[in-house]
């Protein structure tokens, strides 16, 4: 299903081109889908620059994950919203560059896993299956019930359900809980769950960030870093925007064994949405300290074409991979929207 962007010519979405998308079929129905269209129509005038599909390896696309978003399947039951969502646990090699592979967990074969996105007030209903070989779990970040917090172990082959309402409006985060944590999450069992205030925030080209570690000698020590999970790949394939565009970026610190890192960026200063629990920004830097599992949505917009660095304030973490850039495209140049989904 398509995720945020699509027509860049600023109309609104007809319904017959609401039909084309499946928009207006079936797993898309009553509130809950009217306010999924609302919200996509609402962003229809983001311009969002072609992008390429580079080769990457199979467990993980970043150009793809960066604006990469997972609505689930929608259905009415006993007049609820379900919101659907199938997770499975399994095992990938990634290449962290021409010399090393890692053996890593992943969420429906990618790393981070998907990005899962509701409306504050859904039921979340998420079939999670683990074919990874271990004991694993999911364990959402918000408010449940105790017997939801995803704490108990789900042997290998087999599946649980976990369902709660959507709560409360922000950016979260959801990660296996078998211990040792540090050592699943570290092999690559998390992903951003985000739920989306009642009310739409203003339409923006959105991107997801989650800034991981990789300590491939079992020593409890990072070796690598990486954006959405690939050392460099964003210096070596930057991440095309326009100039004078609202940025907003969902930005996750799931890196295991370091205590805290910043997240900064080149030339600009970013508004601060903390936990994207409010709709007014709490304050304006170019760089932010981020704990482990803290998350927050920045928004900007550049106003000069040329590229742009962005990185932790820790060298020797953006030294090894946690390193990209924005190449901010001159608005005049722009054709119409290439939406990837």
């Amino acid at each position: 299903m398509p995720n945020n962007f699509a027509l860049g010519n600023g109309k609104p979405w007809s319904r017959r081109q609401l039909l084309k998308l499946g928009l207006a079929g079936a797993g898309v129905t009553g509130a809950a889908g009217l306010w999924q269209m609302l919200n996509l129509q609402s962003k229809s005038i983001v311009k969002v620059p072609p992008f390429e599909m580079s080769a990457a390896d199979d467990a993980t696309n970043p150009m793809k994950m960066v604006r990469d978003f997972d609505y689930g399947t929608v259905k009415q039951e006993n007049g609820r919203t379900i919101r659907e969502f199938q997770l499975t646990a399994g095992t990938s090699i990634i290449n962290l560059n021409s010399a090393v592979s890692y053996n890593i967990w992943d969420l429906n074969g990618r790393i981070p896993g998907p990005t899962l996105r509701a409306k504050q007030g859904d039921r979340i209903r998420v079939l999670f299956l683990n074919k990874a070989g271990h004991s694993h779990s999911l364990h959402f970040h918000g408010v449940h019930p105790a017997e939801m917090d995803g704490v108990r172990p789900i042997s290998n082959g087999s599946a649980t359900i976990y369902e709660f309402d959507a709560e409360p409006y922000g950016v979260h985060l959801y990660h296996c809980h078998i211990a040792p944590v540090t050592r699943h999450i570290a092999k690559g069992l998390y992903g951003m769950f985000i739920i989306d205030p009642p009310t739409p925030r203003p339409p923006a080209d959105e991107m997801v960030l989650v800034m991981g570690g990789y300590d491939v000698n079992d020593d409890s020590h990072n070796d690598y870093y990486a954006f959405n999970g690939l050392p460099h790949y964003y210096m070596h394939n930057p991440i095309r925007i326009y100039k004078n565009q609202l940025i907003r970026l969902y930005v996750l610190n799931i890196i295991e064994y370091d205590p805290a890192v910043t997240f900064h960026l080149h030339a600009n200063f970013f508004d601060v949405y903390r936990n994207g629990m409010s709709m007014t920004p709490s304050e304006k830097t170019d760089v932010i300290t981020m704990g482990v599992a803290e998350r927050h949505i920045l928004e900007f917009a550049f106003r000069y074409p040329g590229k742009y660095m962005f990185h932790p304030h820790q060298d020797a973490i953006a030294e090894n991979g946690c390193m990209g850039q924005f190449e901010v495209l001159a608005q005049s140049s722009a054709q119409n929207t290439v939406k990837k989904s």
